[in-house]
């Protein structure tokens, strides 16, 4: 990266999003490596503030760049990654498939691809194929915590091996103790089991901490509906 770039690095280190944005859109006249340079950090930059159109921008430059016949450097995967996590995210499922495709081709067969795989498996109402990528994942990196969670909370919702859905969510938990999204998904294997006092205990947590996840408060809703 040139010289004028670094103080933008810096600030994206730092994970002063924000800021990094404004110094790599001030940058005059980019041209070469550096336009490449600043469309990546642009990409990931509007990625991290959860501006995704303005990342697809971005990141499809970096993606698109690409000569035909050269191999996609780790950048390019990189971008090709957080592409699929944004249409997954978006409910554009044919493109994350096409990217996420790309990426196992290639050979980036990460943990995280596996997961990205899984929760669009399920999003399409594909469970054995959900499961599937979530064990996948697991084998690579049997403490990946989204991996984790996702298997926990998908055996849970299809009462397939509750007790097995429990140990998965709980180490997720261990891992992340802070995630609303695990203290729900332990919350969830709870209610499936029947215990619902501890079922609450657990989703009044995820809801205090993220307040605004309606697949939250629909589970503490169903929880607090129950008498034991």
């Amino acid at each position: 990266m040139a010289d004028r770039l670094v103080e933008g690095l810096n600030l994206y280190k730092r994970k002063d999003y924000t800021g990094a944005l404004s110094f790599f859109l001030s940058v005059p006249d980019p041209s070469g490596r550096d336009a490449l340079d600043i469309a990546y950090y642009l990409g990931l930059c509007y990625f991290n503030l959860d501006r995704y159109d303005d990342a697809m921008l971005y990141l499809e430059q970096i993606v698109t760049s690409v000569k035909e016949g050269e191999t996609e450097n780790e950048r390019v995967l990189q971008c090709r990654y957080v592409l699929a996590v944004i249409y997954c995210r978006t409910g554009r499922s044919q493109l994350a498939n096409f990217e996420l495709d790309a990426l196992l081709k290639a050979g980036y067969k990460s943990p995280s691809v596996y997961a990205s795989f899984a929760y669009l498996s399920w999003e399409q109402g594909n469970v054995d194929q959900c499961i599937e990528f979530y064990e996948k994942a697991l084998s690579l990196d049997g403490n990946n915590a989204t991996a984790l969670n996702g298997l926990g909370y998908v055996l849970a919702s299809e009462s397939r091996d509750l007790s097995r859905a429990l140990s998965l969510c709980k180490k997720a938990l261990n891992i992340a103790p802070d995630s609303p999204a695990c203290l729900d998904s332990v919350g969830w294997v709870y209610y499936r089991m029947g215990l619902y006092s501890q079922a609450r205990k657990y989703l009044e947590q995820a809801h205090r901490r993220d307040a605004d996840n309606e697949v939250i408060k629909q589970h503490l809703k169903d929880a607090e509906l129950v008498e034991e």
